[in-house]
């Protein structure tokens, strides 16, 4: 019964550690109810991110996360009728970057 749960742990000290709910409380009930609203909703987009586009059995935290996808550099490159953002992703990892971002046209096929 427990294995199902064992993993709750570790959510709980990334949500303490990366999303900061070790210490939010605003002073107000609501405005700390609101900010809990938002962490949660942050938490589970990366949850998602994690699932559907990173597609790897690794839960990486959102440290990881951040290193690794989310802290790339880039700029708008405009001209008429065309824009597109230029990132500056190192050429080691362009194949892996491109393919992360493949991953997310549909969904994943996980065998159990």
């Amino acid at each position: 019964m427990y294995r199902d749960r064992a993993d709750a742990e570790n959510r709980i000290k990334e949500l303490k550690a990366d999303f900061g709910l070790d210490a939010f409380n605003m002073g107000d009930f609501w405005a700390t109810e609101a900010a809990l609203a938002v962490a949660m909703l942050a938490y589970n987009l990366m949850s998602l991110f994690r699932q559907f586009v990173m597609r790897n059995r690794v839960q990486h935290t959102l440290s990881t996360l951040h290193g690794l996808v989310l802290a790339i550099g880039g700029r708008w490159h405009g001209s008429p009728g065309n824009s597109r953002l230029m990132l500056s992703v190192p050429r080691r990892k362009r194949a892996w970057f491109a393919g992360l971002w493949a991953n997310a046209e549909g969904p994943p096929a996980w065998s159990t």
